[in-house]
């Protein structure tokens, strides 16, 4: 896109939503050099974030599944379910393969693995800004087939992409070490209903009991999560 197109458009507004103050302030320097992108906000857990996006009403959110306080996709849906019309880019360390079929369901209009570089992050921005659905291609093939010619997903015995969404968030959470009732009253759910979860986790992974799931969550949050906080 040519410097006298972006020029003669409004800046688009930008919120990034992300647990870690390094990698939201790091994209907000990169995107100070776009004409065409502004970053109007910035939020770190669930409770602040609906509010800032729901004050700054932004053209896109650039959002990581795991927050401070909640979870990314849950922030999506909330947001959807009261009109927003933001685009939403979620942005995550995870393998595209586990999440971005759950961000375009959850309402986003992207996914984009944050190993990818700045440049790349960017681009992703301004794309799903102007209305494209941003996704690599393997994905794109996916959901192109499921949606388009019906291929079932194939079932793989005790595999983490087997999970709910809701279910992996709690899943996740008992790997940063949020015992059953730390985890409901993030999700705003009964401990019984975390204990539901745990228990449908523990059958879909195959695993004997409460102590083989922590176990499994939290060498899972390890190998996905732990690098974030090197950056």
């Amino acid at each position: 896109m040519d410097e006298v197109s972006l020029s003669t458009r409004p800046a688009k507004k930008v919120v990034i939503v992300d647990k870690y103050p390094i990698v939201r302030e790091g994209l907000a320097n990169r995107l100070l050099r776009e004409k065409d992108l502004i970053v109007s906000g910035f939020g770190d857990d669930l409770p602040t974030s609906l509010r800032l996006i729901t004050e700054v009403q932004p053209q896109v959110v650039v959002v990581d599944v795991s927050l401070k306080n909640g979870d990314g996709l849950d922030l999506i849906k909330r947001l959807r379910s009261r009109g927003c019309e933001a685009k939403f880019l979620v942005w995550s360390i995870h393998d595209d393969s586990l999440y971005a079929e759950r961000a375009v369901r959850a309402g986003a209009s992207g996914y984009i693995n944050k190993e990818k570089s700045v440049d790349a992050i960017v681009d992703a921005i301004r794309k799903v800004s102007l209305g494209s659905l941003y996704l690599n291609q393997d994905m794109m093939d996916t959901l192109v087939r499921r949606t388009v010619i019906g291929s079932p997903r194939i079932p793989t015995p005790e595999s983490i992409d087997e999970l709910s969404d809701r279910e992996l968030e709690v899943f996740r959470m008992t790997g940063q070490g949020l015992d059953t009732s730390a985890i409901a009253g993030q999700m705003k759910i009964s401990p019984k209903t975390v204990e539901t979860y745990k228990a449908r986790i523990k059958e879909k992974l195959g695993l004997d009991n409460g102590s083989a799931v922590l176990v499994r969550a939290v060498r899972w949050v390890v190998e996905n999560e732990a690098s974030v906080a090197k950056e």
